[in-house]
């Protein structure tokens, strides 16, 4: 452990490494058994009767008293593990060369239950009669417009499709995950393939569940011609194909994202000579190769932190935020959160300064990933580090930061305005945001009582509040983010500032929930799970629709409609639901796991 300043700079390789409760080489001590998973305790008498002589042979007496038990409980370790017939190493991550797992049970199995899930909702949602897609021509290369013709029962399908494979898509993830948990070793690569399965219905339907994709290109045809987004919204373009599809909430509304992205969304339209859906096609490339980015750190990321490699590449990579959505719905999110996760991760391998530079990149797509750089900076010198002496890592990191966002501000002639205008998305009102659902139920409650109180200022007076206390969550995570670990503080502060922040989108969640999957265990990792699944849901424009539908509908069709959801939520999947041997990693806590 430093015990004070070291030199900063260019030549610095810093230790930011330890600012880890798990650092890499380090096998985790007795204190640290306390924040690990143990679904299976053995209470102390059962445990003491286990311990036969072999397992104290050779434990001397005048050890310390906690030294002796680590042997001891090793030993009895070791031992049922070889009965067990587990891994020789409960932490072993595998990098795809080992050729000796069985895979066709354990991944391409759920594998495609997981595919049949996708084309269902990719199906649903592209039905002339779906109220998931836009319902305008030209605005994907197939999937026509409703009409006044279009069957009332293709509208009870394309529901059924959507919501049915929503529901399969959560029980076969859940299942991976549970599975993975028990049989390590799946190689990364061949998860890599169920991936490449999942991707490919989503890139070929219309952006989903989302308009942005559509405001992404009008402002990259504002750029090809000079105008800056910054100053003007998409409907300056006039009335043409980039504009029609935009969401008339952002038609006059400023961009709100870095100059990096800017400009290659300018870059874009200029290569299409001007072609919104090819542009739109190229949007949807570039999010897959930031989750592409995302993936290449997840075999790095489980060596790092002691997770199984197919296991965290479910969680991150396989989750329903990041398949229908980041790669869906063609967010840059998914650009933004591929080189944060890339910078911190070569933070964590003690090349910080390449580390600043792609987290500055990811804020040069979207600002939130600057939380990054300030991360990277605070924990420089490792742990244990006053905070005087933290100021000078963290002044460096910052104006490593300002560089890199100076340098694509200029080149790109649009300047720092976006600094500015970084509100714009609050001008949505939504339920699922907490504070403005507060705000609204304040409201509500004040007119049935007779009280005179207008929703624009006890809106705004929540959502103050709700950025006040996500600030001071954020500075006490960040203060004790040495013991809580870098990674989960990060994390945590992302998902705070989004549930406390005016407007909540299922894709903002996906900040959070990808940062926090490398150190999720036990609550935190029921938090995750859960969250990811509830995200899916989250706003479907579909929602309003299934409501009327089932209220107004054909009583028959109604009836077959929730059965086909009810078999899809119930019915055994046996692939995933047949009982495997459990690993010891999940029986007997090992000495070599970590959490934070």
């Amino acid at each position: 452990m430093r015990s004070g300043p070291s030199p900063i700079g260019p030549g610095c390789r810093g230790t930011w490494i330890h600012s880890e409760q798990d650092t890499v080489g380090r096998r985790p001590t007795l204190q640290d058994r306390s924040t690990q998973e143990s679904p299976i305790t053995l209470p102390a008498d059962r445990l003491a009767a286990a311990l036969t002589e072999d397992d104290l042979d050779g434990v001397t007496s005048g050890a310390p008293r906690s030294h002796r038990v680590a042997r001891a409980l090793k030993r009895y370790a070791d031992r049922l593990r070889d009965r067990l017939g587990g891994p020789n190493d409960a932490f072993e991550v595998s990098d795809g060369s080992d050729e000796e797992i069985d895979t066709r049970g354990l991944v391409w199995r759920p594998a495609l239950l997981g595919f049949v899930a996708v084309l269902a909702v990719a199906v649903g949602t592209s039905m002339p009669s779906s109220p998931f897609k836009l319902e305008m021509p030209g605005v994907w290369f197939f999937g026509e417009p409703n009409t006044p013709s279009a069957s009332h029962w293709g509208v009870y399908f394309s529901l059924a499709a959507v919501y049915g494979g929503l529901l399969l898509f959560m029980r076969v993830w859940w299942g991976m995950i549970r599975l993975y948990r028990s049989r390590r070793g799946v190689p990364v690569r061949t998860m890599m393939g169920v991936f490449a399965l999942w991707a490919v219905p989503m890139m070929v339907i219309a952006p989903l569940f989302s308009r942005d994709a559509y405001s992404y290109a009008a402002q990259g045809e504002m750029v090809s011609h000079h105008m800056n987004p910054y100053l003007y919204g998409p409907f300056e373009l006039g009335n043409n194909a980039y504009t029609a599809p935009v969401d008339p909430l952002w038609g006059n509304a400023p961009a709100p994202y870095g100059p990096m992205f800017l400009q290659l969304d300018g870059f874009f339209a200029r290569i299409t000579f001007h072609n919104e859906l090819a542009t739109i096609v190229l949007l949807r490339l570039l999010a897959l190769a930031g989750v592409l980015l995302i993936a290449a750190c997840v075999p790095r990321l489980a060596r790092l932190y002691h997770r199984d490699g197919a296991e965290l590449f479910t969680l991150m990579i396989l989750n329903p935020v990041t398949i229908f959505h980041l790669i869906g719905g063609a967010h840059n999110d998914a650009v933004m959160m591929g080189l944060l996760v890339a910078g911190l991760t070569m933070a964590k391998e003690k090349r910080p300064i390449v580390g600043i530079v792609l987290c500055a990149l990811a804020t040069a797509v979207k600002a939130p990933a600057a939380l990054g750089i300030l991360y990277i900076g605070w924990s420089w010198l490792g742990t244990g580090i006053p905070i005087k002496d933290r100021i000078r890592p963290v002044v460096t990191a910052g104006l490593i930061g300002v560089g890199v966002l100076g340098f694509f501000s200029y080149v790109s002639g649009l300047g720092w305005g976006w600094i500015t205008i970084l509100g714009t998305p609050g001008v949505v009102r939504s339920w699922a945001s907490p504070t403005t659902g507060i705000a609204f139920l304040i409201t509500g409650v004040s007119h049935l009582a007779h009280v005179d109180v207008g929703v624009g200022g006890v809106l705004s007076v929540c959502r103050f509040l709700g950025m006040v206390i996500a600030g001071i969550s954020g500075v006490w995570l960040l203060l004790n983010s040495d013991r809580i670990g870098t990674l989960k503080a990060l994390g945590t502060t992302l998902l705070i500032f989004v549930l406390l922040g005016p407007v909540v989108e299922p894709w903002y969640l996906s900040w959070g929930l990808i940062l926090l999957a490398p150190v999720a265990l036990g609550q935190l990792r029921s938090l995750v799970i859960g969250l990811s699944m509830v995200t899916a849901f989250i706003e479907l424009p579909g929602g309003t629709q299934l409501v009327t539908t089932l209220f107004h509908g054909d009583p028959l069709l109604i009836v077959l409609t929730l059965l086909w959801l009810l078999i899809v939520l119930t019915v055994p999947l046996s692939s995933l639901d047949r009982r495997t041997p459990v690993a010891i990693a999940d029986t007997v806590p090992a000495f070599g796991a970590a959490t934070s």
